[in-house]
């Protein structure tokens, strides 16, 4: 009897999730204790069997293509899935992980760097991450980073409060007329909408500076990782959180399409859980003070 799909190697997953986490195929190698080439080897078999590129190639390293994009964020899923099921048949968690859980972009842009300064002071300390962009139970979290509302009854502390701005791709403006915030009013926007994060949206950033709510072309995604690959292809105007967008910004990947920015209603924060351990709460304290 036929299956009702067919998958690719894990072999082939497994190497793809890791260059995708990490943005490189040297990192995966590493991480994966193989040689760069046999991860590479492995990459293009995927995208020949799939039909499609995965990655974009660039002298100074790999970027996601939407296709790639998406790809990442459904095995995050399925991996954030089968460790759950692999933890519940074990009974146990390994108590000297510490285990944060955060959305695909601030890992990404944020806390994957910060994790590997943490490494240089505290080589010892384990630091797992659970990446998802969908509303999750953090059960089997010590810690986890939300942009929103900060709690007040619960043990949460500030991060970082940032500012709002609007970008896209270098020739964007150009090609759309963009000189003014009205202006933005009627060109493609990338709006990401999310269940889990309140993400600041692009009717309440156009009405701080006097606008009405957008009418040009809409695109709506679930992933803000997958907004600013989709803004980096030129689809649209994407809005991007300064404390996160600074490698983009750097690269030249994206622009600021015009100087207005808007002070972020909400701040991204620090939760620990009851279950956080000694190690976790010791890696916490380090957070903070970095931020100050």
């Amino acid at each position: 009897m036929p299956r009702p799909y067919d998958l690719p190697s894990m072999t082939a997953l497994v190497c793809f999730e890791s260059a995708a986490r990490n943005l490189s195929f040297k990192s995966a190698a590493s991480e994966l204790n193989v040689t760069p080439a046999a991860v590479s080897h492995q990459i293009k078999g995927l995208e020949s069997e799939l039909d499609v590129p995965l990655f974009r190639r660039q002298h100074r390293g790999v970027d996601l293509t939407e296709a790639g994009a998406y790809l990442f964020v459904a095995l995050q899923r399925g991996f954030e899935g089968m460790s759950d099921a692999i933890r519940e048949i074990r009974s146990s968690v390994e108590a000297d992980d510490v285990i944060i859980q955060v959305t695909t972009a601030v890992s990404a842009f944020w806390l994957t760097p910060q994790i590997a300064s943490f490494w240089r002071a505290r080589p010892e300390i384990v630091v797992s991450q659970i990446v998802s962009d969908v509303a999750a139970p953090a059960g089997r979290a010590d810690l986890s980073i939300h942009y929103g509302a900060m709690p007040e009854d619960e043990e949460c502390q500030v991060l970082f409060h940032d500012d709002i701005v609007a970008l896209a791709a270098p020739e964007f403006a150009a090609s759309n007329g963009i000189g003014t915030v009205a202006d933005l009013c009627h060109a493609p926007l990338i709006h990401v909408v999310a269940d889990g994060v309140d993400w600041t949206g692009w009717a309440t950033w156009l009405a701080a500076f006097g606008q009405g709510a957008p009418t040009g072309r809409r695109i709506a995604v679930n992933n803000h990782m997958i907004a600013l690959q989709l803004a980096r292809d030129g689809a649209g105007a994407v809005l991007g959180w300064t404390g996160l967008i600074g490698p983009l910004l750097e690269a030249g990947d994206l622009t600021r399409l015009v100087p207005d920015r808007m002070p972020s209603p909400h701040v991204f924060y620090l939760r620990t859980h009851p279950r956080a351990s000694a190690q976790a709460r010791v890696f916490r304290d380090w957070l903070i003070d970095a931020q100050r």
